[in-house]
């Protein structure tokens, strides 16, 4: 499937040593890339519907230093829609009161009759972009039936009851970050490692150096600002057990399942 990165920082870092590595995988993962840098209400979003090791654009725009304090990053092996620009991660939305949620993500939801209406409305097909609409789309609902725009707390925990429901026989790690908080769930073991510095946490689906990378907790919503765990949610215990015949129930006989 794709993979991630992301970096929660309390001060800028220069990414590119762990982009690099981080954009090489895309041998594996030839389907498009994208980059989110990311500041307070400020998302910078660029992504292409091509293999990351073949853009020039990406070449040209590592060859100089990118910093940021929030970064997610993309590359896509697709199971869900087809290789074009409206089907690459990152995605970004923005709610009600002009917050702008952008994320990333890696996995399948094979079954979720919620986000089918969102295929009426999403620019591309994936099944992606449908999760971050269905959550924007909570938030707006819930900020209208209290009448007031929800803090920290407040998202977060609407958030931890949408992803312990959406995890149920999906593969959902992601990540997301809404201005605030930087939120990181995964609940498929060895999928999204994390590594800890005094600058920040990173986070990556694998190692992207020799540092004591290590898992990130299982089924559970975690969320950082500045690089400093503020919240857990449910340990909601749905963990994703990879299941060959749940991919080609979708039509995904094309799918190299080794890759997976």
């Amino acid at each position: 499937m794709c993979e991630l990165f992301g970096f929660s920082g309390n001060t800028y870092k220069e990414m590119n040593d762990y982009l690099d590595v981080f954009y090489s995988h895309s041998v594996r993962h030839p389907h498009g890339w994208g980059l989110a840098i990311l500041d307070g209400k400020v998302s910078r979003v660029e992504k292409e519907s091509k293999q990351a090791i073949r853009s020039l654009y990406l070449a040209e725009r590592l060859s100089e230093p990118i910093y940021a304090r929030t970064c997610l990053a993309h590359i896509r092996y697709a199971t869900v829609g087809e290789m074009k620009y409206n089907n690459c991660n990152p995605y970004r939305w923005v709610d009600r009161y002009g917050r702008t949620w952008t994320m990333v993500h890696n996995g399948t939801i094979f079954n979720y009759d919620a986000l089918n209406k969102y295929k009426k409305v999403q620019d591309g097909e994936t099944d992606s972009e449908r999760v971050l609409l269905f959550i924007v789309d909570a938030i707006n609902r819930k900020e209208i039936e209290l009448g007031k725009e929800l803090n920290q707390q407040e998202r977060f925990e609407l958030l931890d009851t949408l992803v312990c429901d959406l995890s149920k026989g999906n593969k959902l790690n992601l990540m997301i970050y809404d201005g605030d908080n930087f939120y990181v769930h995964t609940n498929e073991a060895h999928t999204l490692n994390q590594l800890d510095t005094p600058d920040g946490r990173y986070f990556a689906t694998k190692p992207l150096s020799e540092e004591d990378w290590y898992p990130v907790p299982l089924t559970q919503l975690l969320a950082y600002q500045d690089g400093e765990l503020i919240y857990q949610g449910t340990n909601h215990h749905h963990e994703y057990v990879f299941n060959a015949d749940q991919f080609k129930s979708i039509g995904g006989d094309f799918i190299d399942f080794a890759n997976l």
